[in-house]
C-alpha cells in the first residue's frame, strides 16, 4: 500500500500536503496494515524512533477498538501543519458501533467493560499531543488525536 510522497531537504518539508489516507477495519489484518502504515507515515515525516513507536502504538490501540467493539471502522491519517508550520500527523478513528456508555470512565486506566486490562483510550489520550473523543450511546464513536513533530 502506498501513503504518499513526502519530499524532505534539509529538514523542511517540500511539496503540496497529501490528502487524507483512510485504512478500512474490518479484521485483524486490517489492524496490521494500519500499524505498517503508520510506521511508514511517521518514518516519512521524520518522527524520532521513540515517538514512531508511540504513534504505532496509537492506531493499534485505536484500529483494534474499532475491531473489537464496533466491528468495522476506519483510521484516516493526514499530515497537517500549526500556525507556526510546524508539521505533524493528525489521526481519526471512526466507527458506528454502540458507541461508549460513560466517556470519562473509558478514559480511567483500568477501567474495561470487556475483561481486558483497561489500558488502550487511557493509554492513547496519553500519548497524544492533542485528543478529542465524540460518542453517544448507539451513535459510534469519533477520535481525533495528533501527534507533532517536535
Amino acid at each position: 500500500m502506498e501513503v504518499f510522497e513526502i519530499t524532505k531537504q534539509n529538514g523542511h518539508f517540500l511539496g503540496k500536503q497529501p490528502d487524507k489516507l483512510y485504512i478500512e477495519i474490518k479484521s485483524e489484518s486490517d489492524i496490521m496494515s494500519a500499524r505498517q502504515t503508520a510506521r511508514e507515515t511517521a518514518k516519512s515525516l521524520g518522527f524520532s524512533t521513540f515517538n514512531q513507536s508511540r504513534i504505532i502504538t496509537l492506531i493499534s490501540e485505536l484500529a483494534r477498538n474499532i475491531f473489537k467493539y464496533a466491528g468495522s471502522g476506519h483510521i484516516a491519517m493526514e499530515v497537517v501543519k500549526d500556525q507556526n508550520g510546524c508539521l505533524g500527523l493528525k489521526i481519526q478513528a471512526v466507527d458506528c458501533g454502540p458507541g461508549i456508555m460513560n466517556v470519562n470512565r473509558a478514559l480511567e486506566q483500568g477501567y474495561s467493560t470487556s475483561g481486558s486490562l483497561g489500558a488502550g483510550l487511557p493509554a492513547v489520550k496519553r500519548m497524544a499531543d492533542e485528543f478529542s473523543i465524540q460518542t453517544g450511546e448507539g451513535k459510534g464513536t469519533c477520535v481525533n488525536i495528533t501527534k507533532w513533530l517536535n
